[in-house]
């Protein structure tokens, strides 16, 4: 699957899960991430969703035969438990797809935030 139908497929669940334009998708290795606040809790990678996992969806994923991600690298199996695949009954129901999307986005840590260097002044009177 190429970038552009990797695109395509995660504008797609973006357009399931959310209104239009509250997920940004984003190039992400090769494929589309998609990103809420900043916070990137899931992407599309070879025509596969996967979305960020807590230990609770992790066991409900596996239960139903979904993998986490993986890939080669350097010449061994590198496995990311973080994201798992969405199972295809997921993907077939759009409440629970947004469901899913929902709980993936509450598992995500969010961005910190970048702290100020100014100092506040305060004058005491008098």
């Amino acid at each position: 699957m190429g970038s552009e139908a990797t695109r395509s497929l995660a504008l797609d669940f973006a357009s399931q899960i959310a209104p239009p334009g509250a997920i940004d998708i984003r190039r992400f290795f090769g494929g589309s991430a998609l990103v809420r606040n900043g916070a990137q809790f899931g992407f599309v990678m070879k025509g596969t969703l996967y979305l960020r996992v807590d230990a609770a969806m992790r066991a409900e994923f596996e239960a139903d035969g979904s993998e986490p991600f993986s890939y080669r690298a350097a010449g061994r199996e590198v496995t990311v438990r973080r994201y798992y695949a969405v199972p295809a009954h997921v993907i077939d129901d759009p409440s629970l797809l947004r469901r899913c999307s929902e709980r993936a986005f509450d598992a995500t840590p969010r961005p910190a935030r970048k702290s100020s260097k100014a100092t506040l002044a305060v004058s005491l009177p008098g």
